[in-house]
C-alpha cells in the first residue's frame, strides 16, 4: 500500500467533514490519504440561482477537472450534486451509509404563525424545495439563498424571512442544526439526499479498490433507483424533482414526484417491488409520470427556465 490516495474535495465545512471522514476510513484500513481542497464555480459565483448558470455539475466539475488531469486521485462528494452521467473516465466507487434523507425548515418566531399567515417569505436555491413549497403554501413568497451551509444559515439570521429549507443531514453533519427546525415530513427529497459518493478514475485499480471497501450495498441501491428516475425525467434539464427510495421487507417502496416550477402541478408516483426485480425500476417509474403528462410539463419547464 505504498501509493498516497490524494483526496479531491471543495473547501466548505462540510465537503471538509465528508473528506475527513473518507480519509479517516480509509486510512484505518491501512491506506495512505492526502487531502486537497478546491473552490467549484458553485462555491464562487452566488449572485445567481444554480439553474441559470446552466452547468450540470456546477459543485463537482473542478475536481472532475482535477482528477482527469491527476492533480487528485478520487473526490467525496454530496451524492445529490452529482450529475447523474458521470464524465468518461469517471466512475462510482462507492456510496457510504446514508445520513437523514428529509429536508427541514430552520424558522425564526413562532413557526405556526408562518404556516398561518400568507405575508411570507421563506428562503431556498432548490427549485425542487421552491415548487414542493408552493404547492402546499401557494401564497407564501419564496427567495433564492445560495452559499455553503454555514452562509445560508447566517444569511437566514441577517434577513427578514420567515426561514429556509435545508438538508437535515448536512447541518447535522456539522452540528450546525438548531433547535427551532421542524422535519418536513411531507416534502419529497432530492434523489440522493443525504448520501455521500467517492468518483474515482475507471482505469486506476488501487483506488478502485480501496474505495469498494467503503461501500454500502443498501445505500448505493436506493440512491441508484432514485438517480435513474432524475435521469429518465430530466434529460438535462434542471427541473423540481423529488425521489426516495428505502429498502423495506425485501422489497424497495419508491415514492417520486415532478413539479411545475411554481408548485402549482404534481405529477406524484409510489410503488413498490421486490430488491431481486428492481432492474431499471427508477426509470420505469419515470416512464409512468412522462406518460402521465410529464413530458408536457418538462418541454414547460425547459421554456420558462
Amino acid at each position: 500500500m505504498a501509493k498516497t490516495i490524494r483526496i479531491g474535495t471543495r473547501d466548505s465545512e462540510l465537503a471538509l467533514w465528508q473528506a475527513h471522514t473518507v480519509q479517516n476510513q480509509l486510512e484505518s484500513l491501512g491506506y495512505k490519504t492526502e487531502l486537497i481542497s478546491v473552490k467549484s464555480t458553485g462555491d464562487l459565483i452566488l449572485d445567481k440561482p444554480l439553474y441559470e448558470l446552466g452547468i450540470t455539475g456546477i459543485f463537482t466539475k473542478t475536481l472532475d477537472v482535477a482528477m482527469i488531469n491527476g492533480d487528485v486521485d478520487i473526490a467525496v462528494h454530496s451524492m445529490k450534486d452529482v450529475p447523474t452521467q458521470l464524465p468518461k473516465g469517471i466512475v462510482q466507487g462507492a456510496v457510504l451509509p446514508r445520513a437523514a434523507t428529509e429536508d427541514i425548515f430552520v424558522f425564526k418566531g413562532d413557526k405556526n404563525t408562518t404556516y398561518f399567515s400568507d405575508s411570507v417569505t421563506i428562503a431556498t436555491g432548490s427549485l425542487r424545495r421552491k415548487a414542493q413549497w408552493l404547492n402546499k403554501y401557494p401564497k407564501h413568497q419564496v427567495v433564492d439563498l445560495r452559499g455553503n451551509v454555514n452562509t445560508r444559515l447566517q444569511k437566514v439570521a441577517d434577513n427578514d424571512w420567515a426561514g429556509a429549507v435545508f438538508a437535515k443531514a448536512g447541518l447535522e453533519r456539522i452540528n450546525l442544526k438548531p433547535e427551532n427546525h421542524e422535519v418536513l415530513d411531507w416534502m419529497i427529497p432530492a434523489p440522493a439526499q443525504g448520501a455521500m459518493v467517492i468518483a474515482v478514475m475507471d482505469n486506476d485499480a488501487f483506488c478502485k479498490e480501496a474505495c469498494a471497501k467503503l461501500n454500502d450495498a443498501d445505500a448505493a441501491l436506493t440512491t441508484k433507483v432514485e438517480r435513474e428516475f432524475l435521469r429518465k425525467l430530466e434529460g438535462g434539464c434542471t427541473a423540481p424533482i423529488g425521489a426516495i427510495a428505502k429498502i423495506e421487507d425485501d422489497h424497495i417502496h419508491f415514492h417520486g414526484a415532478l413539479f411545475s416550477l411554481d408548485g402549482s402541478q404534481k405529477l406524484e408516483i409510489k410503488e413498490r417491488i421486490p430488491v431481486s426485480e428492481c432492474q431499471d425500476f427508477g426509470a420505469l417509474c419515470a416512464l409512468k409520470i412522462l406518460e402521465e403528462g410529464g413530458r408536457e410539463l418538462m418541454e414547460a419547464i425547459k421554456k420558462e427556465i
